[in-house]
Protein backbone atom coordinates (compact mmCIF):
# COMPACT_ATOMS: atom_id res chain seq x y z
CA UNK A 1 0.00 0.00 0.00
CA UNK A 2 1.23 3.68 -0.91
CA UNK A 3 -0.65 6.77 -0.42
CA UNK A 4 0.74 10.07 -1.82
CA UNK A 5 0.92 14.20 -1.46
CA UNK A 6 0.83 16.17 -4.53
CA UNK A 7 1.12 19.95 -4.45
CA UNK A 8 1.87 22.30 -6.73
CA UNK A 9 4.83 25.15 -5.83
CA UNK A 10 2.25 27.79 -6.80
CA UNK A 11 1.04 29.19 -3.77
CA UNK A 12 0.98 28.66 0.34
CA UNK A 13 -0.52 25.67 1.71
CA UNK A 14 -4.06 26.35 3.08
CA UNK A 15 -6.36 24.57 5.22
CA UNK A 16 -7.62 22.62 2.16
CA UNK A 17 -4.05 21.07 1.47
CA UNK A 18 -3.87 20.24 5.41
CA UNK A 19 -6.65 18.45 5.55
CA UNK A 20 -5.58 16.03 2.57
CA UNK A 21 -2.65 15.54 3.37
CA UNK A 22 -3.69 15.24 7.10
CA UNK A 23 -6.03 12.19 5.64
CA UNK A 24 -3.40 10.80 3.58
CA UNK A 25 -0.47 10.27 6.32
CA UNK A 26 -3.20 9.10 9.09
CA UNK A 27 -4.19 6.32 6.84
CA UNK A 28 -0.97 5.41 5.82
CA UNK A 29 0.04 5.48 9.62
CA UNK A 30 -2.48 3.68 9.96
CA UNK A 31 -2.28 0.83 7.71
CA UNK A 32 1.49 0.77 7.90
CA UNK A 33 1.96 2.32 4.01
CA UNK A 34 4.38 4.00 1.99
CA UNK A 35 3.93 7.99 1.83
CA UNK A 36 4.98 9.74 -1.28
CA UNK A 37 5.65 13.72 -1.33
CA UNK A 38 5.23 14.78 -4.93
CA UNK A 39 6.29 18.08 -5.89
CA UNK A 40 3.16 18.76 -9.13
CA UNK A 41 5.58 21.27 -10.70
CA UNK A 42 5.17 20.80 -14.55
CA UNK A 43 4.05 24.70 -14.83
CA UNK A 44 6.76 26.42 -15.03
CA UNK A 45 5.51 29.61 -15.82
CA UNK A 46 3.80 29.72 -12.05
CA UNK A 47 6.01 26.86 -9.90
CA UNK A 48 8.11 28.76 -7.37
CA UNK A 49 11.48 27.70 -5.53
CA UNK A 50 10.40 29.22 -2.47
CA UNK A 51 6.81 28.07 -2.22
CA UNK A 52 8.33 24.60 -2.59
CA UNK A 53 10.42 25.01 0.21
CA UNK A 54 7.67 26.28 2.48
CA UNK A 55 5.24 23.74 1.38
CA UNK A 56 8.12 21.19 3.10
CA UNK A 57 8.12 23.74 6.38
CA UNK A 58 4.36 23.41 6.26
CA UNK A 59 4.43 19.76 6.55
CA UNK A 60 7.23 19.26 8.95
CA UNK A 61 5.46 22.16 11.31
CA UNK A 62 2.23 19.83 11.03
CA UNK A 63 4.24 16.63 12.08
CA UNK A 64 3.95 15.06 8.32
CA UNK A 65 7.07 12.94 7.24
CA UNK A 66 7.16 10.95 4.01
CA UNK A 67 8.83 7.54 2.40
CA UNK A 68 9.75 9.22 -0.37
CA UNK A 69 9.86 12.46 -2.82
CA UNK A 70 10.59 13.81 -6.39
CA UNK A 71 9.50 16.88 -8.49
CA UNK A 72 7.44 16.16 -11.29
CA UNK A 73 10.06 18.49 -13.53
CA UNK A 74 12.60 15.26 -13.19
CA UNK A 75 10.34 13.04 -15.21
CA UNK A 76 9.40 14.82 -18.12
CA UNK A 77 11.14 12.13 -20.28
CA UNK A 78 8.68 9.20 -18.82
CA UNK A 79 5.95 11.62 -19.46
CA UNK A 80 6.83 12.07 -23.09
CA UNK A 81 7.25 8.27 -23.37
CA UNK A 82 3.07 8.07 -22.06
CA UNK A 83 2.50 11.00 -24.86
CA UNK A 84 3.87 9.20 -27.77
CA UNK A 85 2.24 5.72 -27.01
CA UNK A 86 -0.77 7.49 -27.02
CA UNK A 87 -0.25 9.11 -29.70
CA UNK A 88 0.77 6.04 -31.45
CA UNK A 89 -2.75 4.60 -30.59
CA UNK A 90 -4.84 6.66 -31.38
CA UNK A 91 -5.76 8.01 -28.20
CA UNK A 92 -3.92 11.67 -28.70
CA UNK A 93 -5.23 13.91 -31.59
CA UNK A 94 -4.03 16.86 -32.16
CA UNK A 95 -6.53 20.09 -32.17
CA UNK A 96 -5.48 23.64 -33.81
CA UNK A 97 -9.14 25.99 -32.56
CA UNK A 98 -8.36 29.37 -30.71
CA UNK A 99 -10.07 30.18 -27.30
CA UNK A 100 -12.00 32.51 -29.60
CA UNK A 101 -13.35 29.74 -31.64
CA UNK A 102 -13.95 27.35 -28.81
CA UNK A 103 -16.20 29.83 -26.69
CA UNK A 104 -18.18 30.61 -29.97
CA UNK A 105 -18.97 26.65 -30.20
CA UNK A 106 -19.83 26.48 -26.74
CA UNK A 107 -22.36 29.80 -27.12
CA UNK A 108 -23.50 27.86 -30.08
CA UNK A 109 -24.28 24.57 -28.46
CA UNK A 110 -25.82 26.64 -25.63
CA UNK A 111 -28.30 27.89 -27.98
CA UNK A 112 -28.94 24.89 -29.09
CA UNK A 113 -29.82 23.42 -26.15
CA UNK A 114 -27.06 20.96 -26.07
CA UNK A 115 -24.41 20.63 -23.55
CA UNK A 116 -21.16 22.73 -23.68
CA UNK A 117 -18.50 19.89 -24.40
CA UNK A 118 -16.28 19.38 -27.17
CA UNK A 119 -17.71 17.95 -30.47
CA UNK A 120 -14.51 16.36 -31.33
CA UNK A 121 -13.92 18.06 -34.90
CA UNK A 122 -10.48 17.78 -34.65
CA UNK A 123 -10.87 14.07 -34.67
CA UNK A 124 -12.48 14.51 -38.75
CA UNK A 125 -9.19 16.63 -39.51
CA UNK A 126 -7.22 15.05 -42.54
CA UNK A 127 -3.43 14.76 -42.64
CA UNK A 128 -3.47 17.17 -45.80
CA UNK A 129 -5.78 19.69 -43.51
CA UNK A 130 -3.34 19.10 -40.75
CA UNK A 131 -0.25 20.00 -43.00
CA UNK A 132 -1.55 23.27 -43.92
CA UNK A 133 -2.70 24.46 -40.55
CA UNK A 134 0.90 23.82 -39.61
CA UNK A 135 2.20 25.44 -42.47
CA UNK A 136 0.24 28.46 -41.64
CA UNK A 137 2.27 28.63 -38.49
CA UNK A 138 -0.42 26.81 -35.97
CA UNK A 139 0.63 24.61 -33.53
CA UNK A 140 -1.29 21.79 -32.37
CA UNK A 141 -2.42 21.14 -28.47
CA UNK A 142 -3.39 17.46 -27.49
CA UNK A 143 -6.83 16.27 -26.53
CA UNK A 144 -7.30 12.59 -25.10
CA UNK A 145 -10.10 10.74 -26.67
CA UNK A 146 -12.53 9.90 -23.70
CA UNK A 147 -14.24 6.37 -23.91
CA UNK A 148 -17.60 6.23 -24.50
CA UNK A 149 -18.51 4.53 -21.58
CA UNK A 150 -19.46 5.36 -17.71
CA UNK A 151 -16.61 4.80 -15.71
CA UNK A 152 -17.49 3.19 -11.72
CA UNK A 153 -15.37 2.73 -8.59
CA UNK A 154 -16.34 2.19 -5.18
CA UNK A 155 -15.13 5.32 -2.96
CA UNK A 156 -13.92 5.26 0.30
CA UNK A 157 -15.56 7.96 0.99
CA UNK A 158 -18.48 8.78 -1.05
CA UNK A 159 -19.34 5.18 -1.60
CA UNK A 160 -20.65 4.25 -5.46
CA UNK A 161 -19.51 6.94 -7.65
CA UNK A 162 -19.58 6.82 -11.66
CA UNK A 163 -18.66 9.19 -14.29
CA UNK A 164 -20.04 9.49 -17.64
CA UNK A 165 -17.57 9.85 -20.24
CA UNK A 166 -20.20 11.36 -23.08
CA UNK A 167 -20.96 14.39 -20.82
CA UNK A 168 -16.84 15.47 -20.51
CA UNK A 169 -15.35 17.49 -23.01
CA UNK A 170 -12.21 15.49 -24.23
CA UNK A 171 -9.52 16.99 -22.05
CA UNK A 172 -6.44 18.69 -23.30
CA UNK A 173 -3.23 17.14 -21.64
CA UNK A 174 -0.56 18.66 -23.86
CA UNK A 175 -0.32 22.34 -24.44
CA UNK A 176 0.91 23.57 -28.05
CA UNK A 177 4.39 24.53 -25.80
CA UNK A 178 4.85 20.20 -25.28
CA UNK A 179 3.95 21.05 -21.42
CA UNK A 180 1.84 18.02 -20.35
CA UNK A 181 -0.90 18.89 -17.88
CA UNK A 182 -1.74 17.52 -14.18
CA UNK A 183 -4.05 15.09 -15.54
CA UNK A 184 -1.76 13.00 -17.50
CA UNK A 185 1.39 13.38 -15.45
CA UNK A 186 -0.55 12.58 -11.78
CA UNK A 187 -1.50 9.00 -13.45
CA UNK A 188 1.38 8.37 -14.71
CA UNK A 189 3.63 9.03 -11.79
CA UNK A 190 0.68 7.19 -9.27
CA UNK A 191 1.33 4.27 -12.09
CA UNK A 192 5.04 4.17 -12.76
CA UNK A 193 5.56 4.51 -8.89
CA UNK A 194 3.30 2.13 -7.04
CA UNK A 195 0.27 4.70 -5.57
CA UNK A 196 -2.41 2.52 -4.47
CA UNK A 197 -4.26 4.98 -2.33
CA UNK A 198 -5.28 8.25 -3.61
CA UNK A 199 -7.11 10.18 -1.05
CA UNK A 200 -8.41 13.63 -2.84
CA UNK A 201 -11.47 16.33 -2.59
CA UNK A 202 -14.60 16.01 -3.97
CA UNK A 203 -14.01 18.44 -6.74
CA UNK A 204 -11.45 15.67 -8.18
CA UNK A 205 -14.39 12.58 -8.90
CA UNK A 206 -14.77 13.87 -12.70
CA UNK A 207 -11.17 14.08 -12.59
CA UNK A 208 -11.16 10.63 -10.97
CA UNK A 209 -13.27 9.12 -13.70
CA UNK A 210 -11.26 10.33 -16.71
CA UNK A 211 -7.97 9.39 -14.97
CA UNK A 212 -9.20 5.87 -15.04
CA UNK A 213 -9.88 6.15 -18.63
CA UNK A 214 -6.52 7.34 -19.11
CA UNK A 215 -4.55 4.48 -17.17
CA UNK A 216 -6.56 1.95 -18.96
CA UNK A 217 -5.16 3.56 -22.00
CA UNK A 218 -1.75 3.30 -21.17
CA UNK A 219 -2.44 -1.03 -20.40
CA UNK A 220 -2.86 -0.32 -16.61
CA UNK A 221 -5.30 -1.97 -14.32
CA UNK A 222 -7.74 0.61 -12.36
CA UNK A 223 -7.90 -2.28 -9.96
CA UNK A 224 -4.21 -0.57 -8.60
CA UNK A 225 -5.88 2.04 -7.04
CA UNK A 226 -8.58 2.38 -4.21
CA UNK A 227 -10.11 6.62 -4.46
CA UNK A 228 -11.57 8.33 -1.43
CA UNK A 229 -12.85 11.62 -1.72
CA UNK A 230 -13.54 14.16 0.59
CA UNK A 231 -15.86 16.52 0.49
CA UNK A 232 -15.80 20.24 0.51
CA UNK A 233 -15.02 22.40 3.23
CA UNK A 234 -17.46 25.47 4.16
CA UNK A 235 -17.26 28.24 6.39
CA UNK A 236 -19.00 29.01 9.22
CA UNK A 237 -21.92 30.52 7.23
CA UNK A 238 -22.57 27.75 4.46
CA UNK A 239 -20.06 29.79 2.18
CA UNK A 240 -17.43 27.75 0.26
CA UNK A 241 -14.54 28.02 1.98
CA UNK A 242 -12.04 28.28 -0.91
CA UNK A 243 -12.95 32.20 -1.40
CA UNK A 244 -11.33 32.39 2.18
CA UNK A 245 -8.13 29.96 1.65
CA UNK A 246 -5.36 32.92 1.40
CA UNK A 247 -6.19 34.11 4.70
CA UNK A 248 -6.06 30.30 6.33
CA UNK A 249 -2.78 29.35 4.81
CA UNK A 250 -0.61 27.06 7.64
CA UNK A 251 1.93 29.93 7.64
CA UNK A 252 -0.02 32.97 8.64
CA UNK A 253 -2.24 30.04 11.19
CA UNK A 254 1.38 29.17 12.50
CA UNK A 255 1.97 32.89 12.73
CA UNK A 256 -1.12 33.91 14.56
CA UNK A 257 -0.30 31.14 17.61
CA UNK A 258 -2.01 28.34 16.05
CA UNK A 259 -0.74 25.12 17.22
CA UNK A 260 -0.06 21.96 14.47
CA UNK A 261 -1.43 19.45 17.13
CA UNK A 262 -4.84 21.38 17.63
CA UNK A 263 -4.82 21.89 13.66
CA UNK A 264 -4.08 18.48 12.78
CA UNK A 265 -6.09 17.01 15.55
CA UNK A 266 -9.14 19.16 14.13
CA UNK A 267 -9.10 18.33 10.53
CA UNK A 268 -8.21 14.80 11.33
CA UNK A 269 -12.18 14.55 12.87
CA UNK A 270 -13.63 17.26 10.85
CA UNK A 271 -16.53 16.16 8.93
CA UNK A 272 -16.69 12.91 10.90
CA UNK A 273 -19.45 11.48 13.65
CA UNK A 274 -15.94 11.97 16.35
CA UNK A 275 -15.36 15.40 18.18
CA UNK A 276 -12.16 16.97 18.14
CA UNK A 277 -9.89 16.21 20.89
CA UNK A 278 -5.90 17.19 21.29
CA UNK A 279 -4.69 14.09 19.88
CA UNK A 280 -0.51 13.11 18.82
CA UNK A 281 -0.35 11.77 15.42
CA UNK A 282 -0.25 8.18 16.85
CA UNK A 283 -3.16 8.28 18.97
CA UNK A 284 -4.82 9.56 16.02
CA UNK A 285 -3.48 7.04 13.49
CA UNK A 286 -5.17 3.90 15.84
CA UNK A 287 -8.63 5.10 15.58
CA UNK A 288 -8.51 6.64 12.05
CA UNK A 289 -11.19 6.08 9.72
CA UNK A 290 -12.24 7.21 5.97
CA UNK A 291 -15.73 5.62 6.76
CA UNK A 292 -16.46 7.44 9.74
CA UNK A 293 -16.51 11.03 7.12
CA UNK A 294 -19.22 12.36 5.76
CA UNK A 295 -20.67 12.60 2.39
CA UNK A 296 -21.89 15.79 3.13
CA UNK A 297 -19.65 18.93 2.76
CA UNK A 298 -17.80 19.88 6.51
CA UNK A 299 -17.84 23.35 8.26
CA UNK A 300 -14.79 24.63 9.35
CA UNK A 301 -15.33 26.83 12.42
CA UNK A 302 -12.72 28.71 13.39
CA UNK A 303 -14.19 29.11 16.97
CA UNK A 304 -13.69 25.35 17.33
CA UNK A 305 -10.35 25.09 16.44
CA UNK A 306 -9.68 28.19 18.87
CA UNK A 307 -11.11 26.33 21.76
CA UNK A 308 -9.08 23.38 20.94
CA UNK A 309 -5.91 25.35 20.58
CA UNK A 310 -6.84 26.59 23.91
CA UNK A 311 -7.04 23.35 25.38
CA UNK A 312 -3.53 22.25 23.57
CA UNK A 313 -1.76 25.46 25.16
CA UNK A 314 -3.02 24.71 28.57
CA UNK A 315 -1.16 21.03 28.64
CA UNK A 316 2.01 22.81 27.12
CA UNK A 317 4.96 22.09 30.01
CA UNK A 318 7.49 24.87 30.60
CA UNK A 319 10.04 22.86 29.05
CA UNK A 320 7.50 22.57 25.90
CA UNK A 321 6.82 26.03 25.53
CA UNK A 322 10.44 27.84 26.73
CA UNK A 323 12.09 28.25 23.44
CA UNK A 324 8.83 30.06 22.02
CA UNK A 325 8.43 32.71 25.42
CA UNK A 326 9.95 36.12 25.32
CA UNK A 327 13.17 36.37 26.83
CA UNK A 328 13.08 36.86 30.76
CA UNK A 329 10.16 34.25 31.58
CA UNK A 330 9.98 31.90 33.39
CA UNK A 331 7.81 28.57 34.61
CA UNK A 332 5.93 30.63 36.79
CA UNK A 333 4.56 33.26 34.41
CA UNK A 334 4.01 30.48 32.11
CA UNK A 335 2.12 28.79 34.35
CA UNK A 336 0.12 31.48 35.48
CA UNK A 337 -1.13 32.68 31.83
CA UNK A 338 -1.43 29.40 29.87
CA UNK A 339 -4.50 28.13 30.64
CA UNK A 340 -6.01 31.37 29.48
CA UNK A 341 -4.82 32.46 25.84
CA UNK A 342 -6.28 30.95 22.61
CA UNK A 343 -2.65 31.50 20.94
CA UNK A 344 0.77 31.61 21.12
CA UNK A 345 0.70 35.22 19.90
CA UNK A 346 -1.11 36.14 22.70
CA UNK A 347 2.10 35.55 25.15
CA UNK A 348 4.19 39.00 24.58
CA UNK A 349 1.14 40.83 25.49
CA UNK A 350 0.67 39.42 28.73
CA UNK A 351 4.79 39.45 29.34
CA UNK A 352 3.94 43.18 28.81
CA UNK A 353 1.36 43.32 31.84
CA UNK A 354 3.34 41.49 34.40
CA UNK A 355 6.89 43.26 33.26
CA UNK A 356 6.87 46.10 31.38
CA UNK A 357 4.81 49.63 31.79
CA UNK A 358 1.62 49.82 30.38
CA UNK A 359 -0.72 52.63 29.78
CA UNK A 360 -4.36 51.12 31.31
CA UNK A 361 -7.58 52.52 30.47
CA UNK A 362 -8.80 55.91 31.94
CA UNK A 363 -11.82 55.10 34.99
CA UNK A 364 -12.11 58.64 36.60
CA UNK A 365 -15.42 57.49 38.25
CA UNK A 366 -13.01 54.98 39.43
CA UNK A 367 -10.24 57.12 40.51
CA UNK A 368 -11.77 57.08 44.64
CA UNK A 369 -11.93 53.52 44.28
CA UNK A 370 -8.26 52.58 42.74
CA UNK A 371 -7.03 55.40 45.95
CA UNK A 372 -8.20 53.03 48.43
CA UNK A 373 -7.21 49.72 46.74
CA UNK A 374 -3.33 51.71 46.89
CA UNK A 375 -4.01 52.61 50.39
CA UNK A 376 -4.66 49.21 51.52
CA UNK A 377 -2.20 47.49 48.83
CA UNK A 378 0.08 45.39 51.25
CA UNK A 379 3.61 45.07 51.48
CA UNK A 380 5.46 42.15 49.60
CA UNK A 381 6.62 39.77 49.57
CA UNK A 382 3.41 38.78 47.78
CA UNK A 383 1.76 35.13 47.21
CA UNK A 384 -1.14 33.59 45.59
CA UNK A 385 -3.21 34.72 48.74
CA UNK A 386 -1.90 37.71 48.88
CA UNK A 387 -5.04 38.92 45.77
CA UNK A 388 -7.84 37.38 48.10
CA UNK A 389 -6.56 39.34 51.27
CA UNK A 390 -6.46 42.68 49.82
CA UNK A 391 -9.59 42.10 47.98
CA UNK A 392 -11.45 40.82 51.46
CA UNK A 393 -10.19 44.10 52.93
CA UNK A 394 -11.31 46.22 50.03
CA UNK A 395 -14.47 44.83 50.13
CA UNK A 396 -14.71 45.73 53.79
CA UNK A 397 -13.69 49.04 52.98
CA UNK A 398 -15.75 50.25 50.31
CA UNK A 399 -18.82 47.57 50.65
CA UNK A 400 -18.29 46.50 46.89
CA UNK A 401 -18.41 43.32 45.83
CA UNK A 402 -18.83 41.21 42.28
CA UNK A 403 -18.44 42.83 39.57
CA UNK A 404 -18.36 45.98 40.63
CA UNK A 405 -14.82 45.22 43.02
CA UNK A 406 -13.02 43.58 40.70
CA UNK A 407 -13.35 44.97 37.25
CA UNK A 408 -11.59 48.47 37.69
CA UNK A 409 -9.02 46.54 39.64
CA UNK A 410 -8.64 44.34 36.75
CA UNK A 411 -8.73 47.14 34.13
CA UNK A 412 -6.04 48.80 36.09
CA UNK A 413 -3.83 46.06 36.57
CA UNK A 414 -3.63 44.51 32.85
CA UNK A 415 -5.90 46.70 30.87
CA UNK A 416 -7.94 44.02 29.85
CA UNK A 417 -11.51 43.04 30.56
CA UNK A 418 -10.61 38.86 30.77
CA UNK A 419 -7.50 37.02 31.41
CA UNK A 420 -5.64 35.16 33.90
CA UNK A 421 -6.08 34.92 37.54
CA UNK A 422 -4.96 37.65 38.82
CA UNK A 423 -4.21 35.60 42.19
CA UNK A 424 -1.67 34.54 39.86
CA UNK A 425 -0.31 37.60 37.61
CA UNK A 426 -0.71 39.85 40.91
CA UNK A 427 3.14 38.58 42.13
CA UNK A 428 4.18 38.95 38.77
CA UNK A 429 3.67 42.38 38.33
CA UNK A 430 5.29 43.66 41.83
CA UNK A 431 3.99 45.71 44.21
CA UNK A 432 5.40 49.00 42.36
CA UNK A 433 3.96 48.74 39.31
CA UNK A 434 0.72 47.90 40.93
CA UNK A 435 0.75 51.50 42.59
CA UNK A 436 1.50 53.31 39.22
CA UNK A 437 -1.34 51.58 37.87
CA UNK A 438 -3.79 51.98 40.38
CA UNK A 439 -2.71 55.99 41.01
CA UNK A 440 -0.80 56.73 37.82
CA UNK A 441 -0.38 60.71 38.82
CA UNK A 442 0.82 59.80 42.36
CA UNK A 443 2.60 56.62 41.24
Amino acid sequence: MKLRFAPSPTGMLHVGNARQVIANALYARRHKAKFQLRIDDTDSERSREIYAEAIRADLGWLGVSWDETFRQSERLARYELAIEYLKETGRLYPCFESEQELAAKREMRIRQHKPPIYDRAMLKLTPEQRASAEANGKVPYWRFRLSDEIVFWKDLVMGQCQVKLTAISDPILVRSDGTVLYTLASIVDDIETGVTHIIRGEDHVTNTGVQIDIARALEASPKQFHFAHLPLLLDEGGGKLSKRFDGLSLKTLRQDGIEAKALVSYLARLGSADDPEPMTWEELAEVYDLSRISKSAARFDMRQLLALNRRVIASLSFDDAKDRLPVGADEEFWLAIRSNIELMSEVRHWWSVVSEDIVPPVQDEEEGFLKTAADLLPAEPWTQETWKDWTAELKEATGRSGKTLFRPLRLALTGEEHGPELKDLLPLIGRERVLQRLCPVEG
